[in-house]
Formats: structure tokens, C-alpha cells, sequence
């Protein structure tokens, strides 16, 4: 028997996870409240003698239990077995708790809340987690869920006045695999899609880079004119054998499960350069490279102080982020894009966009 307590109560997260169609008993935990993992939308069982913890028991094959246990896994959580209140009496269960007991947020969690805000990004999530099971486990598991939570974001979009209105699900997908599982994943599907004729594709074989979203934000000081960037070495241009892999950008970073676009920009900016953002304007949102690339850009000009002094040595150090910062006047910024120094999208497109902007901008103050 395993006593659910938390997001597995919800029955299509469940059903995901462990393969099969399970009953649920109610059940009780004395002794326990459930409270929220701090940062984390996920919760844990907190000591708390007047708390009583409500929860569901489930009774599933040594199959089910495998792939519940794999997925608890991804969490850091372990089986741990305790008294379980039914309404038939006591009985012992498994139960699933983190080995490292992390911090939790003040009050309760509540699955309501939990299953209208998280519940589609989660078994988005679950689909990935439940894919590597038998290839990696523990600390290799662990180590992924970051970027596994991440990329499960169901992109919200409205119908297309121009262009295609086909949806995703008339692609007939006859596989998919993993070719590679890091820190990010790249897929190999094989699938058929639409054709403008009228008929079906044939079956199309496409590799994928799964990147998360990101958020992407230029701070820009409209009374001193200035824009900040940031100068720190990169993987791509290294790859492609560029002589001078550092590259100037604006701030960036991924933007974390349950956190906006916007509050990643502003928390970058913080992080990346030290910077309270003003303002936040968007610039355009986008794919980077649609035809192999699923990363999702969201772009802004952040307005910001930027006095004499504000240049330094920035990053977050688990992160291995070693980051310089460089304040440049409007003419030097413009500069960058006629001597192609701008060699990236993403500057180039804030660089243009605050171009026709700026007058503008400045006026406001």
C-alpha cells in the first residue's frame, strides 16, 4: 500500500505516472500537515502533533509501484513506511519523503490550488520524467528535473489570422526517442503532418533541441541614454569555432516553473547585473529557430538607472555564471550593429526596436 498525500492525488497525474487505472481509499496521517516546499509548487509532510493529513491509500502492482517510485525519484523523495489511519483501522503504508528535508512556505497546500495552476505544466512534466525510466535514476535523475520542469510549459497561443490554423493534433506522431538527456534533451521524431493539398505528409524524421523558455530583457536608462550589457562566454559561438567566443547580450535567463516571463526579466537583471528594473516593456516574443529549436523567447527593455559606477562582476555561482557588465552610451550601442559587432538576435532585434523607440522613451524620462 502507498499513502498519497500530494500532486499524485490528482487521478490524470497518476494515471501518467504509474500506467494503470488505481482505486483510492481515503485515508488519514495524525501527527502531519502537508505544507508547500518552499519555491516549489510540489508539497511535503511537515511534523505537527494537531495536524492531521489527508490523503487517498492506493493498492498498485509491483509495475505501478516501480514507475511511482522512479517518479518520486526525480524529487529526491524515498519510500519510508508509517501508521495509516482508514476508516477500517490502522494500517502500515509507504509513504514518499524528500532525503534532504528542504524549507517550506508558511500555511497550507492545497491540491485545489495546485491542480488549476500547475496541473497541465506538471504531467507535461511527468510525460518526460516517466521517459527515462530504466536510464537514469537518483542524483542523474535529479539533476535533469530543473530543466524537465522548466520545458513543461503548455504554450498558450490564440488562432493565427495569417497562416496556417492546423493544430498539433493532426500531426500523427509514429515515434519518438531521447538521443540525449543532459542538462537539455534532444529528440529524434518520426511523424506525418497536414499537407496544404489537402492529403498527409510522408513519415518525416527530424531531430529537436528541447531548450525552456527564456526571458531576455535590455536595461535601458532613458535619462542618461545608456543601455547595459552583459559579457560572458558561450557555448555556441565555441562550438562554431568563432575566434572570440565571449559574446555581449542583454540579460537572459530561463525562466523558472511558475515564475512569469516578466518576473524572470526582472530577477535576471538583478542577478545578472545588479539592476532594479523600472519599466518593463516587451519587445516581441518568439522561437528562436522553429525549424529545430523548441526554446521560446520573451524580449523586453527594461527601464533602469545606470549612473557612472554600475559596471561590474556579476552571476550566480551554482550556476557557474561569470559574468562582466558593460555600460555603453547610445552611440557606442548603436555602434555595435553597424560594425556587426551585435552578433547575436536577440540584441540585435532590442538594439533595432529601442531605436525607433528611444525619442520616445526619453521624453517619458
Amino acid at each position: 500500500m502507498i499513502f498519497l498525500f500530494g500532486t499524485l492525488r490528482y487521478e490524470p497525474l497518476l494515471k501518467r505516472v504509474s500506467g494503470e487505472e488505481l482505486a483510492l481509499t481515503p485515508a488519514r496521517l495524525p501527527g502531519w500537515r502537508i505544507a508547500a516546499v518552499k519555491g516549489k509548487a510540489f508539497p511535503m509532510l511537515v511534523p505537527d502533533a494537531d495536524a492531521m493529513a489527508e490523503g487517498f491509500l492506493i493498492d498498485p502492482s509491483d509495475e505501478a509501484r516501480a514507475r511511482i517510485h522512479h517518479y518520486e525519484d526525480a524529487f529526491g523523495y524515498v519510500p519510508v513506511s508509517e501508521a495509516i489511519a482508514t476508516a477500517d483501522g490502522e494500517v502500515q503504508a509507504e509513504l514518499y519523503r524528500p532525503k534532504k528535508a528542504p524549507g517550506v512556505q508558511d500555511g497550507a497546500w492545497s491540491l485545489d490550488v495546485w491542480t488549476e495552476t500547475n496541473a497541465e505544466r506538471a504531467l507535461i512534466a511527468a510525460a518526460e520524467i516517466m521517459s527515462y525510466q530504466g536510464r537514469f535514476s537518483g542524483e542523474a535523475l535529479q539533476f535533469r528535473f530543473g530543466q524537465i520542469e522548466s520545458r513543461a510549459r503548455a504554450e498558450q497561443m490564440q488562432r493565427p489570422k495569417v497562416g496556417s490554423d492546423r493544430t498539433r493534433d493532426q500531426v500523427m506522431l509514429h515515434e519518438t526517442r531521447a538521443d540525449h538527456a543532459g542538462y537539455f534533451v534532444t529528440t529524434t521524431d518520426r511523424l506525418s503532418h497536414p499537407t496544404f493539398d489537402g492529403g498527409m505528409s510522408e513519415p518525416l524524421v527530424r531531430e529537436v533541441f528541447h531548450g525552456a523558455d527564456a526571458a531576455i530583457v535590455l536595461p535601458y536608462d532613458p535619462v542618461r541614454d545608456r543601455v547595459l550589457l552583459v559579457d560572458q562566454f558561450r557555448m555556441g559561438p565555441w562550438a562554431r569555432g568563432a575566434i572570440y567566443p565571449w559574446q555581449l547580450e542583454p540579460v537572459a535567463g530561463r525562466v523558472d516553473p511558475g515564475e512569469s516571463p516578466e518576473d524572470c526579466a526582472r530577477r535576471e537583471a538583478e542577478e545578472e547585473a545588479g539592476l532594479k528594473l523600472r519599466d518593463l516593456i516587451q519587445v516581441g516574443s518568439g522561437y528562436p529557430s522553429p525549424g529545430c529549436v523548441s526554446e521560446y523567447f520573451y524580449i523586453y527593455v527594461g527601464l533602469c538607472d545606470l549612473p557612472d559606477g554600475t559596471e561590474g562582476h556579476y552571476g550566480v555561482e551554482d550556476e557557474a555564471e561569470d559574468i562582466r557588465t558593460h555600460i555603453l552610451d547610445w552611440a557606442q550601442a548603436e555602434d555595435l550593429l553597424t560594425r556587426g559587432e551585435a552578433d547575436n538576435v536577440p540584441l540585435i532585434l532590442a538594439l533595432v526596436w529601442l531605436s525607433r523607440e528611444r525619442s520616445r522613451l526619453r521624453a517619458l524620462g
